[in-house]
């Protein structure tokens, strides 16, 4: 549950969400083909495909989950819609993204913590876009236009939206066993996602 006070001489929530996941976060970072010579436009359409079938529903869920604590801005962030035009500029139908598989097995979201320790995640996803874009551009000529926008989804703006969320994340008040809720949470999520992209066979 949030908290109105902190516990004195704990750790903060961005702290404790950085050391629970940075093992996990490493860990994945490994796996993904962005850098890999054999990644090829097909491969590189497959791995879209599974993001799409992650953020959709990890997305739909959160929203739906009504238990976002306030102040997070989910219409200026959400990007499934980004997902589905670069699916589109890489030639599938609607007919063709409806049937491409969803993941069904996402973290819990049963708390407002939870709900913060899966944003922590995504958005912290955000991150070093602009360097997997100019490396799609340079291998295999995919940018903004043509099936490239997710990789670098805020822009310039990647920055400043991430010091907003975390300004957010600061004015979160919550007790030990919410960070804790918060934490697994964050954990759960990238575990869900390695092992979605794992089925998807798009990993190293």
């Amino acid at each position: 549950m949030l908290s109105q006070a902190h516990d004195v001489g704990a750790p903060s929530l961005l702290d404790a969400l950085r050391t629970g996941t940075a093992l996990l976060h490493v860990a994945l970072e490994k796996r993904m083909p962005f850098f890999s010579e054999r990644l090829d436009a097909d491969w590189y359409q497959r791995l879209l495909q599974a993001y799409h079938g992650f953020y959709a529903p990890m997305e739909a869920a959160l929203y739906a989950s009504a238990r976002i604590p306030n102040g997070f801005d989910a219409a200026s962030r959400v990007k499934t819609p980004t997902l589905l035009s670069d699916l589109h500029a890489l030639g599938l139908n609607d007919a063709a993204i409806h049937a491409l598989p969803y993941c069904t097995a996402l973290p819990r979201l049963d708390t407002p913590a939870a709900c913060l320790g899966t944003l922590y995640v995504l958005e912290g996803a955000t991150l070093g876009g602009q360097v997997l874009r100019r490396e799609m551009a340079r291998r295999l000529g995919i940018d903004a236009d043509n099936g490239g926008a997710f990789l670098d989804v805020y822009g310039a703006e990647t920055g400043r939206r991430w010091k907003d969320f975390l300004d957010y994340l600061g004015n979160q008040a919550l007790d030990a066993k919410a960070r804790q809720r918060a934490v697994d949470a964050a954990r759960s999520t990238f575990s869900c996602f390695e092992r979605w992209l794992d089925s998807q066979e798009v990993l190293l």
